[in-house]
């Protein structure tokens, strides 16, 4: 299909620097779930064994089971919803950019999408099985595509993308509610022995060799993906994230209803157990994720959050791609054998060091990720990214 040639967008309103707040909220929450993976037995390959159970609060209500209950509950399957709803608002932007210009759409964007998917299967071979770049690389070239469509096109593969999502996640939800119970059995020990004590190239080729199972999480959830990536173009074109009455008026319906709603639901499906665990991260985490874009948007109109800890989260958002990437990498080299190996030697010691683990790797993206930005314009990965892409002149004849 040919491109389509856009008309000039006129921008309104200024944007918010609540976008890279929220982005560097994203990437660091989203390390609060990726970092019990990391800490785990068996790791990467213990979550589709049983390995990441969180401990029954009600059998033993101890401060460490209280206190990693409330911690994964805040971050499973919500901070990944804020992230991929950022990264619709992000191709929304681009968008506009390209009309202003008068540019082609989608012109050179299926490169970039590319260019991720190639970032993401690096990062998932080398780093970390469970990336999310990937994905977002597919449903990216899909939603490029819709945003040269009327909006009555987009609205309805938005609701159809996630009637269907929300149906299959209700089918295996049922699946696991009627089906008997079966004890799992965790990791195999082939698995735990390759994280605490394998080679680097073992670790890589385990990889290569489930990469089919390993990948299921955006497949399963490509539905979620779309519906998430428009909910974004919706609310970057109602004005949800502009300096505005009208975008506080939608920070605040969005903390009012998805905190009112989200933390209830969210905690039922909590304290439903097992069964209930695909219902919890992939139907009603997105909802509270929509009252954490609302919550946060009224704590910085109000200014509760202190200036430091904006400009902190603000650089971690500016160079979000680098930092995703990056905190994978130090807790590979700080959990697993070929590094540290922390996972190994304080396995079974409680939650906190896992906590302090998550803390401890984002205050250093935060602080690096400042320092780097006093000097550079862009994140390293993000450099590499404009350097790749940047049309090339041509030369005079």
């Amino acid at each position: 299909m040919a491109d389509t040639l856009l008309a000039p967008v006129v921008r309104k309103t200024a944007r918010l620097p609540l976008l890279d707040v929220l982005r560097g909220a994203a990437v660091l929450g989203t390390l609060m779930t990726n970092v019990w993976i990391f800490a785990s037995p068996g790791s990467e390959w213990g979550v589709l064994q049983g390995g990441m159970r969180v401990p029954d609060p009600v059998d033993d209500p101890s401060a460490a089971n209280i206190a990693e209950n409330v911690f994964r509950f805040l971050a499973d399957g919500k901070f990944l919803a804020l992230l991929t709803v950022l990264f619709g608002v992000g191709l929304a932007i681009q968008y506009d950019s390209a009309a202003r210009r008068g540019d082609p759409w989608p012109g050179r964007y299926p490169r970039r999408a590319a260019f991720l998917f190639a970032e993401g299967t690096v990062h998932f071979v080398f780093v970390f099985a469970w990336d999310v770049l990937m994905g977002y690389a597919v449903t990216a070239l899909l939603v490029a595509w819709l945003l040269a469509r009327s909006e009555k096109v987009r609205r309805w593969v938005m609701w159809t993308a996630g009637g269907v999502h929300l149906t299959l996640v209700a089918l295996l939800t049922l699946v696991g509610l009627t089906s008997p119970d079966t004890a799992s059995k965790g990791p195999g020990a082939a698995a735990v022995e390759l994280y605490a004590d394998g080679g680097y190239g073992a670790q890589i080729a385990f990889r290569l060799d489930n990469a089919l199972a390993l990948r299921i999480e955006p497949v399963f959830s490509f539905g979620l993906l779309v519906f998430l990536f428009l909910l974004g173009v919706r609310l970057h074109r109602a004005g949800a994230f502009t300096d505005t009455a009208e975008g506080r008026r939608i920070r605040t319906r969005m903390a009012a209803w998805g905190l009112g709603l989200g933390l209830p639901l969210n905690a039922a499906t909590a304290l439903g157990g097992d069964d209930f665990f695909v219902l919890g991260r992939y139907g009603v985490a997105p909802l509270l994720a929509l009252g954490y874009i609302g919550l946060i948007g009224i704590a910085l109109d109000r200014r509760w959050i202190p200036r430091p800890a904006s400009a902190a989260l603000a650089s971690v958002g500016r160079t979000a791609l680098s930092c995703y990437v990056a905190q994978n990498l130090l807790c590979m080299l700080l959990c697993y054998g070929i590094g540290l190996g922390l996972a190994g030697r304080l396995g079974g010691s409680g939650p906190w060091w896992v906590m302090g683990l998550w803390a401890g790797v984002s205050l250093v993206l935060a602080a690096g990720s400042w320092l780097w930005l006093r000097r550079f314009g862009r994140g390293p990965l993000e450099a590499v990214q404009h350097a790749a892409l940047r049309p090339r002149r041509r030369s005079p004849r």
